[in-house]
């Protein structure tokens, strides 16, 4: 079993920009003692209503949605290079159709009844503060409601407390 220790976060270093956008992320939750990951490559950290807090956003369509709504909170798993093509298949096939957590053969952990990964260099738990659906009319560069939303398919936000920082050891 992998060893994590847990960290302040005021001791998180790390580049955002490379660690969600370039280097991806698992988001994952359980729902009905069943869990779902999937990767993501948007979101963000930051302090919000006082706390330290994550922001991730789901299409309505992916069914991990389904998982992180019916949760009250879920992690951010962050792996190291070797771990891509995991990454790739993982956002590429839904957990609807077949057991791809099994197939990937990553290790779910479980620490205050939040699913991340035991193959994780990093993973953040999370506690749900706030979602909200994305809406056409709040488009401010309207160019982007065009381009990343041609189905009208809008992401919702969920903004998170950062409950706990786990970095393996």
């Amino acid at each position: 079993m992998a060893n994590f220790k847990e960290i302040k976060p005021e001791q998180f270093v790390q580049n955002p920009f490379e660690l969600i956008g370039k280097d991806w992320m698992l988001v994952t939750a359980e729902k009905d003692g069943k869990v779902n990951t999937m990767t993501a490559a948007w979101g963000g950290f930051g302090v919000m209503w006082g706390k330290n807090v994550a922001h991730i956003v789901l299409r309505p369509q992916r069914y991990t949605k389904e998982f992180v709504d019916g949760s009250t909170t879920f992690s951010l798993s962050f792996f190291d290079d070797s771990y891509k093509k995991q990454l790739g298949y993982l956002g590429s096939v839904s957990g609807r159709d077949e057991d791809k957590i099994g197939k990937s053969k990553l290790t779910v952990l479980n620490t205050d009844d939040t699913p991340y990964f035991e193959e994780a260099k990093m993973a953040i738990l999370c506690q749900k503060l706030y979602a909200q659906e994305f809406k056409p009319e709040y488009f401010v560069a309207k160019e982007l409601d065009d381009k990343w939303y041609p189905d009208k398919d809008y992401h919702t936000i969920y903004i998170a407390e950062v409950a706990k920082i786990l970095v393996k050891e």
